[in-house]
């Protein structure tokens, strides 16, 4: 049976990806940084889970998180590295800088730490699969959203370059990169304002984390010769970042 590591999976996308791949078979090792989440999804999933609570941005804690897999746990085929977040939408002049540490530490820097954590066994073993979770932000970018743009900006970038980098070695690398999908997502980026938050999805029917999370099963179940390496993934509502068809 085949080993999923799933970051960012007490919630939204990550969430919907572990009730995916558990679907297809695949064992899970669910990653968070709310204990209580990760025991709630290891009791809904019907294969064999293991929880790892630690956070991204903490490179010793990544490392450690990995080094305390058990031998049969070890052999991880699939990466998802789904972990990430926005915080704050203004002018960069008004930037908190706070927020922006947060976004380039979790957006690109864990992404980083897990994939340097976990890539080596792959090519050890000649095989593997990195799913690095995009989005529309990082194909173009938006008014008020500089710093959020940037850091996946980054992550397109990264994922052109691991994909040039372990060309060869057997790890295929790909990018999911989501428009409008309703989960917390927003909430974070407001601080808890749901309002403001709730607004982002009025008047057309967004993206749940479940069609990403469908996408996803279906790129890491093609053939091993087949690589989808970059996908966009709008609703029907969506032509941009910032184009869409609000009815109400």
């Amino acid at each position: 049976m085949k080993i999923a590591l799933v970051t960012g999976a007490t919630s939204g996308i990550g969430w919907a990806t572990a009730e995916h791949l558990a679907a297809v078979g695949y064992k899970l090792i669910i990653c968070g940084r709310r204990e209580e989440r990760l025991k709630e999804l290891s009791s809904k999933v019907e294969v064999e889970t293991y929880p790892l609570i630690f956070d991204v941005r903490d490179k010793a804690a990544v490392d450690a998180a990995i080094a305390s897999l058990p031998e049969e746990w070890k052999a991880i085929d699939v990466l998802i590295n789904n972990a990430g977040n926005a915080h704050g939408l203004g002018k960069i002049q008004d930037g908190n800088v706070d927020d922006w540490e947060a976004m380039i530490d979790i957006n690109v820097k864990g992404l980083l730490y897990m994939t340097k954590a976990v890539v080596p066994g792959m090519i050890a073993r000649a095989t593997g699969h990195i799913v690095n979770i995009g989005s529309v932000a990082g194909k173009e970018v938006y008014p008020n959203g500089n710093v959020y743009c940037a850091s996946k900006h980054a992550v397109d970038a990264l994922n052109s370059g691991m994909r040039l980098d372990l060309n060869g070695t057997g790890v295929k690398v790909s990018q999911v990169c989501p428009g409008l999908v309703e989960t917390e997502f927003s909430l974070v980026r407001f601080k808890g304002d749901e309002d403001r938050a709730g607004a982002v999805y009025q008047g057309f029917d967004p993206l749940t984390a479940n069609d990403i999370a469908d996408l996803i099963q279906f790129i890491v179940t093609r053939p091993a010769h087949v690589n989808i390496a970059d996908t966009l993934i709008f609703p029907a509502a969506q032509a941009g970042s910032t184009v869409v068809d609000r009815k109400a």
